[in-house]
């Protein structure tokens, strides 16, 4: 019930503040979408924060700036994470001029990331890693999956928490709202 007040009063303000994206945005928050809960219009870019690479060179959310980006906080033992994966894969594919990034949060072997991706046949993604949950933490991130969409100046625009379809009509709709609303 709170959770839902908050979303309605997010939703609120976002339209508020942005009233070009309103009339494109209210209703596209359909289907696994409506588990979108809009961030605070004032919301700061996140903090930059070391993340790695599969070869363990150092990676930040900085290098995406100018994009907009669905960032997705995933582990290998997650079971919803796994289940979303290939359609984050599909999105990145339908939507390359966005960027798609998993970020396995916490413990997982590279090994075992490299071997999921080759069972799941993810081919469009590359995926980071936050070891210690740094950045997971520092956003609140206390379940997994967790998905932030992001701004061209990094700033969060909403969160779903859960898995979903991120390759369907209704997400693709909505993320094509929100760039044509920037």
């Amino acid at each position: 019930m709170m959770r839902t007040m908050l979303a309605v009063l997010y939703t609120g303000l976002w339209l508020c503040a942005n009233p070009a994206a309103a009339q494109d945005v209210t209703g596209l928050l359909t289907g696994e979408m409506s588990k979108l809960t809009l961030a605070d219009p004032g919301a700061e870019a996140l903090p930059q924060v070391e993340l790695l690479t599969m070869e363990d060179a150092p990676a930040s959310l900085g290098d995406y700036q100018g994009k907009w980006v669905v960032l997705n906080f995933w582990a290998t033992w997650c079971a919803p994470c796994r289940h979303e994966m290939p359609a984050l894969d599909r999105l990145q594919a339908a939507m390359p001029e966005i960027a798609v990034l998993p970020v396995a949060t916490g413990r997982n072997p590279t090994e075992a990331v490299t071997r999921f991706w080759e069972e799941a046949a993810i081919e469009n993604l590359t995926v980071l890693r936050d070891p210690k949950s740094t950045l997971a933490r520092q956003l609140g991130v206390a379940a997994l999956p967790v998905t932030l969409i992001l701004d061209p100046e990094g700033r969060e625009v909403g969160r779903l928490i859960g898995d979903a379809e991120w390759d369907s009509p209704e997400a693709q709709a909505l993320l094509k709202a929100l760039q044509a609303g920037s």
